[in-house]
């Protein structure tokens, strides 16, 4: 009996040093995925092109539709996360938000999180990337459909820098 309370206390530790580790490592590829994609560009600037039609694809969705939450489902699916399969911006936001402006204090943003910026001409959140790295009042992202300006249509995956209080919103996906 003492040998199995050994037994099970040594895999749980064990199990607990490991997890961490694991989440990181996940992260890390995740992030090695969505980072590989910057410099992608559409064919026409009609949201099409080789890479732009894979993301599309991945969601079920044609090409000429906005790409920006079906690049972030791409990039989740290459690394087995579970996560939306859905091109519509705001389904990134119904589980595992972490942050949502006015609602949650402050925290720190973990890289290879989804961030979510509200539009209040559409009235709901239009548009989603990657958080690649949290840096106080700006966040380095990474977003497809986008452009130097930032704009929420743009013409292919760009590495931004924005201020952290114009993100509304953040979901964890990577467990």
């Amino acid at each position: 009996m003492r040998k199995n309370q050994i037994f099970i206390t040594s895999f749980l530790w064990l199990l607990i040093c490991v997890c961490p580790v694991l989440q990181g490592s996940i992260r890390d590829d995740v992030q090695k995925t969505y980072t590989s994609q910057i410099g992608v560009r559409e064919k026409t600037g009609n949201n099409d092109g080789k890479e732009v039609e894979m993301y599309l694809a991945s969601v079920g969705l044609d090409k000429g539709n906005p790409w920006c939450a079906a690049y972030v489902s791409w990039c989740f699916q290459q690394n087995n996360v579970k996560c939306p399969r859905s091109g519509y911006s705001p389904y990134w936001f119904v589980t595992n938000v972490i942050y949502k402006r006015g609602k949650t204090p402050e925290v720190v943003f973990p890289k290879a999180s989804v961030f979510g910026i509200w539009f209040e001409s559409k009235g709901r959140v239009a548009h989603v990337g990657y958080v690649d790295q949290d840096k106080g009042k700006e966040i380095v992202t990474v977003e497809g459909n986008t452009n130097s300006g930032g704009s929420r249509d743009g013409d292919g995956c760009w590495k931004r820098i924005r201020l952290k209080r114009q993100i509304y919103i953040v979901s964890d996906w990577v467990k």
